[in-house]
């Protein structure tokens, strides 16, 4: 038997797939009525989340953070059957993971922090990435488990919370790539460009291709053979702010960037590869 714990999008998506799977699922939810809606296709509801994990020996959980990990897995404690597995897809933090494992091992519960680079589409398909760490004869046990739940189970070692900190820094990309993304709408309209010409660009040139191989160079320090000087760099960021304010827009992302270049500019790094605003964070 296996319980879903948090039935919004994600976890909705990831029920109807175990159901479709053939699998028996329990299930319960804040708001009631999502854990009920799911009863139309199989799953079974109930009011009490001690109730909803009764008689399973694995529980999942999507919910939104730490405090409400911890409450909601407090509220479900007294119905736990002996042993249990909880299996945690929530987006925490790396000492709620690692504490959270600890605690629950102490009575009696094995608890795995193994979020998700996966959408609603993603759960209902078993596509996307899920991620996985700590103790590798847990994760050889559930491991069967998460498997047909995802495209691909990532197991990134033997220490616990890794997965929680790759979570947070894989959101972190998407972030600062979607505020990218709105700076270059807003240049774009100061300047005449539509979206359309700014993705026709990116369909023939991909810098998104560049994401590895830019890593890998600020990590190897190489910021004596500059291909971008930080000194041109800055004027290009300099020209943006400039057309963006030109045409009544404000940009986001570019001015705090810009911010950081000056700091290194006024230490007397002009002539360096403009990627040395990484280097205190080797």
């Amino acid at each position: 038997m296996i319980a879903f714990i948090g039935t919004g999008l994600l976890g909705a998506n990831f029920t109807k797939a175990l159901l479709a799977k053939g699998a028996s699922v329990q299930v319960w939810n804040r708001t009631a009525e999502k854990a009920k809606a799911l009863e139309a296709d199989g799953a079974k509801a109930f009011d009490s989340v001690a109730d909803a994990v009764k008689g399973a020996n694995r529980v999942h959980l999507t919910l939104t953070d730490d405090a409400v990990v911890d409450t909601v897995l407090e509220q479900a404690s007294e119905g736990l059957t002996p042993g249990a597995y909880i299996i945690d897809h929530s987006t925490t933090s790396t000492e709620g993971a690692i504490r959270r494992t600890k605690d629950w091992a102490e009575r009696g519960f094995t608890y795995v922090h193994s979020p998700v680079f996966m959408g609603p589409v993603n759960a209902l398909e078993s596509s996307g990435y899920m991620l996985v760490s700590g103790d590798q004869q847990v994760i050889e046990k559930i491991t069967p488990w998460l498997s047909p739940m995802t495209g691909k189970l990532l197991n990134l070692g033997d220490r616990t919370g890794k997965a929680a900190g790759l979570k947070l820094i894989g959101n972190l990309f998407l972030l600062a790539l979607t505020s990218g993304i709105s700076d270059m709408l807003a240049l774009g309209q100061a300047v005449g460009v539509e979206g359309s010409d700014i993705l026709a660009l990116f369909s023939e040139w991909n810098p998104g291709a560049q994401a590895p191989g830019r890593l890998k160079r600020v990590m190897a320090a190489q910021f004596d053979n500059p291909s971008w000087e930080l000194q041109m760099a800055r004027k290009d960021a300099r020209l943006m702010m400039e057309e963006a304010a030109n045409g009544d827009k404000e940009l986001v992302m570019v001015p705090a960037v810009a911010k950081e270049m000056d700091r290194w500019l006024e230490k007397g790094y002009a002539h360096k590869d403009w990627t040395v605003i990484a280097a205190d964070n080797l």
